[in-house]
């Protein structure tokens, strides 16, 4: 009986304890709050709205790799030192008119001071909505609204710092590749340029559309000569001067049409629709290496310029707060709350000394 009683009585004194620690001592904390979404900003760039999107709740759905990358930048040992540095953090979360259960140790490890800073800044992702929320607790209106500032510049320029980084590296892998290109461009206009020289035609192609003509003017001329020919013989024996002259001029047409076709199409390999049909493919590939020059030189262009613009935009959907009032600790809630944990731990505690009791009885 005296042990229910001395478990009932401690129980008693930790919640005096605790009201008067919760009600009375503990310091306040004011909260500082923003509300932050990562938009791009590509020129040209459309979003695209469907029925998915809107059930989905959100416009940051496409940006959310984004929004938690920046949400582990802020909640990272590297923001904690960049804050320190900036705003004497741990000196202002160890300052000792804050009362001593709640107040950071000046002599606390980075690892505790780190644990102490996950336990002042909140940064939460919504994910119906795509917003990132931010909140710090500082023990004055002004520090706790200077933390969330500084916690929203500092992650856009990380943002940026990497989109930068991301773009840069792709600018110098492009200018290799324009290198490459040029210099494959340079060699395929040689290569058609050495193929011009060595068969002194500015281009074959017109070369052989010219003796496709004569050809073809030959042929013309030739059933001129046969037409008149057969006029003649209706009246003149075949050894006549006038048929024999025109027997002459149809076998010369003859000759020169067979030469005109043997360079065309002859089977020496130096035929000239071989020629063409070589020329062609050397300006083809030429043609196609300059357009693969060119399009490396347009995303180069591209490049430089993402390079030297802002690529990601924190926008502030609500500016970081000043507070008005100390919204921690909840005083209220904390008393209320241990009261019940410690009557609940009590009873246990006492049902427990109860069965033993009575097991020994």
């Amino acid at each position: 009986m005296t042990n229910q009683k001395n478990i009932w009585r401690f129980a008693a004194a930790l919640c005096v304890g605790a009201t008067v620690y919760w009600g009375v001592i503990a310091s306040d904390r004011y909260v500082s709050e923003a509300d932050v979404l990562i938009e791009h900003t590509q020129l040209g760039a459309e979003k695209s709205v469907d029925l998915g999107s809107l059930l989905g709740g959100g416009g940051g759905g496409n940006n959310r790799p984004e929004q938690l990358l920046l949400r582990s930048y802020l909640l990272s040992t590297d923001m904690m030192k960049k804050l320190d540095a900036k705003m004497r953090l741990k000196a202002h979360f160890s300052d000792p008119r804050q009362d001593p259960l709640s107040r950071l140790s000046p002599s606390a490890t980075q690892e505790q001071f780190y644990r102490y800073y996950l336990s002042r800044i909140s940064v939460e992702f919504d994910d119906y909505s795509g917003v990132l929320v931010i909140k710090a607790q500082a023990s004055d209106p002004k520090t706790a609204q200077a933390i969330t500032q500084t916690l929203l510049s500092e992650g856009e320029n990380y943002m940026n710092e990497i989109g930068h980084h991301l773009a840069e590296s792709q600018v110098t892998f492009l200018e290799k590749q324009v290198a490459s290109m040029a210099a494959r461009y340079q060699q395929a206009r040689l290569a058609v340029l050495n193929f011009q020289n060595k068969h002194d035609m500015v281009s074959p192609e017109n070369t052989a559309e010219t003796d496709v003509g004569s050809i073809n003017k030959l042929r013309a001329t030739r059933v001129e000569l046969d037409t008149r020919r057969v006029a003649l013989l209706a009246y003149l024996t075949p050894e006549a001067p006038g048929v024999v002259d025109l027997n002459v001029q149809i076998a010369a047409i003859d000759k020169q049409i067979a030469e005109q076709q043997s360079r065309l199409t002859g089977k020496s390999g130096k035929s000239l629709n071989s020629t063409v049909e070589e020329y062609q493919r050397l300006q083809m590939e030429a043609g196609f290496a300059e357009d693969v020059y060119k399009t490396a030189l347009a995303g180069l262009e591209k490049g430089r310029v993402e390079v030297t613009r802002t690529l990601k935009k924190v926008s502030v959907l609500q500016a970081p707060t000043l507070p008005e009032e100390s919204l921690q600790p909840r005083r209220l809630y904390n008393i209320v709350t241990f009261i019940l944990v410690t009557m609940l731990v009590a009873g246990i505690l006492t049902l427990l000394a109860a069965i033993i009791r009575d097991h020994k009885d």
